[in-house]
């Protein structure tokens, strides 16, 4: 949390020197404190939303939700099984919801129904994906596997025998169930 410790002692220093400017530093060390924010989740049945956030899109196999500002930023596993690899790509920072190339970390989950990759994507304001898991590591669901500092999107992909629950424009939050066995 230096980035707290940052504007907490802008704050201060602008108290001092000119108070009307610690008003927005206050605000930012509220702002970062909200934004960081670790909620307890409730871990629901089947295969879990990653991420807070809007569906942006479902296509077949593939699931993709927009991280809104107002959104906890830290990803879950959607299931239990073995990281299988985390794949970290270099790229741009075009806004999540048009996204094309940009910096993402991929993360393949192997389980006995199959590979479930997990995209953390990077988006216009994040500029950095932070990731806590590695290859060969057994994993729960619902464990923090990642976060993406001021943005972005996940995306998950699901293998055959599975069907999602929910559909374009639904709102999720991390940890609730979005597909389950066909």
């Amino acid at each position: 949390m230096r980035l707290v410790v940052v504007f907490v002692t802008l704050s201060l220093v602008s108290l001092r020197l000119y108070p009307p400017l610690s008003v927005f530093f206050g605000s930012a060390v509220l702002f970062t404190l909200f934004f960081f924010r670790e909620p307890r989740r409730v871990v629901g049945e089947g295969i879990v939303s990653p991420s807070d956030g809007r569906i942006i899109r479902v296509n077949g196999r593939r699931l993709e939700i927009f991280m809104g500002l107002l959104d906890s930023h830290v990803c879950l596993s959607p299931c239990d099984g073995v990281v299988e690899s985390v794949v970290s790509l270099r790229g741009g920072f075009a806004p999540a919801f048009a996204e094309k190339g940009n910096a993402r970390k991929i993360i393949f989950i192997r389980n006995k129904d199959g590979l479930f990759r997990v995209e953390l994507i990077a988006g216009f304001f994040a500029r950095r994906i932070l990731c806590y898991v590695r290859a060969g590591e057994r994993i729960e669901k619902g464990r923090k596997i990642g976060m993406i500092v001021f943005g972005s999107k996940t995306v998950v992909e699901i293998p055959e025998g599975y069907k999602f629950v929910k559909k374009r424009g639904e709102k999720v939050k991390a940890g609730e169930t979005l597909a389950v066995k066909e």
